[in-house]
């Protein structure tokens, strides 16, 4: 039961399903014989098709997988994006927008989860979970929807980092900067997953040591441990803590808020979507995605909160330099200028820099996965199933990086002008995608009831259903009133931005059941819980975690080692 060659059985994405069922036939899509239990990585072929190419490799451990997750989701929206959201609404409305942001997606992490850690499959995640448990069309539609949000994001962090390349320089074209930002990512993305993994875990480590210095270092500002010796305490708080936003009064402090509250769902935005693909090609996928899961929400809420805490202790909302047209340094750096450090701030902006790449290219790996996926279920070209000897889909990652492109928007237009475009796009997106996840969590639910396996789930979480209930409602207020700036002064690109994206998935959506409908006679508008398989692999799966031996650590270093990590 426990051999290579069994447990290589589970690894199988659901690939293309008959429309008016999910297919009954299962792809043994190839050998574990590679498997090497004594390598620190290893390296499975996840899938064999009928000529003989190797599909998505299983190389990354805990480590790797909890780095990439929380690096993807800590970027320029905190760095960077903070800033404006400070300038519009005011310290103590930014902090309870983060704050509420950060409930919204430790649900959205729960549920990410429960469904990941039950059948942890690579190329699976949340397009293969809407296409599952609501139906072919709503996958095709949001599998789509999802890849364009991931894509745009590539794009939107080359903008992020060539505004922060201007904070030294506006000498150089900024189209210079974008070019090598891109091809540096894109090479990232043609190395083997294992390498990918481990550089990019390098890059997260740089990250994370940053921002735990920055609070740090905006603690000690706050208790007048600067070189002016200045205390600023709760100073800035006195200055419209709830900012006027369009309209006076009680309402306008609102709008504020609920601003803040928009705008920061783009720092949040794909963090648990990055884990759940990252299970999939995880060593002891259960194991790992099980404490990757737990620790990275936990995590995320504390950089995000005190993060933002810090930042609006030890800048001003009404500083100038936080919502110009142009705006090229992030409020951390502006902060530290202020306390008058030396030298600290250009060393600060070199690792958000360096912050800004890493999640452009942890948006990259996660589109192209995301497309691999779709094309496995027959939702886009077959070509992008295509992968070389190391496991990449090589033609899902040049389709991805097409996007990357959009970053020489910067060329005519202002910077930050083309940072609120793609970010507003993306942010919409990633809230459609986690509404509709949500449904099919629901759904999930019912299948599981539904075959009895109650008992068999590896994890289960205290705050479902009802924290999935919650999210659904929120964001589709959320995703309605995304755009009510515009409707005080109309601007046509500002609208688009806002508005695009719902368009444009009903269009893929009603296009797709009419073409299910047309072609297949497929007149349901769900699948019908009886016909969605769930079983197969399950116990492969149930008896690799069985016989996973769990590290002992030999010394104190090693214990703590493994808590954290």
């Amino acid at each position: 039961m426990g051999s290579p060659n069994k447990v290589a059985e589970y690894i199988t994405s659901i690939t293309s399903k008959d429309s008016k069922r999910l297919s009954s036939e299962e792809k043994r899509i190839g050998s574990a014989d590679n498997l090497d239990d004594n390598d620190d990585v290893a390296s499975v072929s996840s899938s064999i098709d009928p000529t003989g190419v190797t599909k998505l490799h299983r190389g990354l451990k805990s480590r790797h997988m909890q780095l990439i997750a929380l690096g993807g989701s800590i970027g320029t929206g905190l760095f960077l994006g903070s800033g404006m959201i400070l300038a519009t609404s005011g310290p103590a409305s930014f902090l309870i927008a983060f704050i509420a942001l950060s409930f919204v997606v430790y649900f959205v992490m729960e549920y990410f989860a429960e469904m990941a850690l039950f059948l942890p499959v690579p190329g699976n995640g949340p397009i293969a979970y809407v296409n599952d448990f609501l139906s072919p069309s709503f996958g095709f539609a949001i599998g789509w929807n999802y890849w364009y949000a991931f894509s745009i994001l590539i794009g939107a962090e080359v903008t992020a980092a060539a505004m922060l390349i201007e904070y030294w320089t506006t000498k150089v074209n900024v189209g210079v900067w974008i070019t090598i930002l891109l091809l540096l990512i894109i090479a990232l993305n043609c190395v083997s997953v294992k390498v990918y993994g481990e550089m990019e875990a390098n890059f997260v480590l740089i990250k994370v040591f940053v921002l735990l210095i920055l609070i740090i270092v905006g603690i000690v500002i706050f208790f007048g441990g600067g070189p002016t010796h200045d205390r600023l305490g709760f100073r800035y708080w006195k200055i419209d803590p709830f900012k006027e936003h369009l309209v006076g009064g009680s309402t306008g402090r609102f709008l504020g808020f609920w601003t803040g509250v928009i705008k920061s769902g783009f720092s949040f935005i794909t963090g648990p979507e990055l884990i759940t693909t990252a299970i999939g090609e995880a060593k002891n996928p259960r194991h790992t995605g099980k404490k990757a899961a737990k620790r990275f929400i936990y995590r995320l809420i504390f950089f995000y909160v005190v993060g933002s805490l810090v930042i609006g202790v030890i800048v001003a909302s009404n500083d100038t330099r936080l919502g110009g047209s142009d705006v090229s340094a992030s409020p951390f750096v502006i902060g530290i200028q202020n306390a008058g450090i030396p030298v600290l701030n250009h060393i600060i902006n070199a690792a958000i820099l360096t912050s800004a790449t890493s999640a452009g290219n942890s948006f990259l790996y996660s589109s192209s996965r995301m497309l691999f996926s779709m094309a496995e279920r027959g939702k886009a070209p077959k070509i992008f199933t295509t992968t070389n000897r190391a496991g990449i889909p090589y033609y899902a990652v040049a389709a991805s990086s097409a996007f990357g492109f959009l970053g020489y928007l910067n060329v005519s237009k202002g910077s930050a002008v083309v940072f609120t475009w793609l970010s507003n796009l993306s942010t919409i997106s990633g809230f459609i995608g986690w509404v509709t996840v949500g449904y099919a969590y629901l759904r999930w639910r019912k299948v599981i009831a539904y075959n009895g396996l109650n008992e068999r789930l590896p994890y289960r979480s205290r705050v479902l259903p009802f924290g999935t209930y919650f999210v659904i409602i929120f964001l589709s207020i959320l995703i309605l009133t995304n755009g009510y700036a515009v409707f005080f002064d109309f601007n046509a690109g500002d609208f688009l931005a806002a508005y695009i994206t719902l368009p444009i998935v009903a269009l893929l959506y009603f296009g797709h059941v009419l073409y299910e409908r047309i072609y297949h006679g497929n007149t349901n508008w769900l699948t019908p819980i009886e016909q969605i398989e769930i079983t197969a692999h399950l116990d492969a799966i149930e008896q690799e975690d069985a016989d996973y031996e769990k590290p002992v650590p030999k010394n104190v270093f090693q214990r703590v080692w493994f808590w954290i990590m």
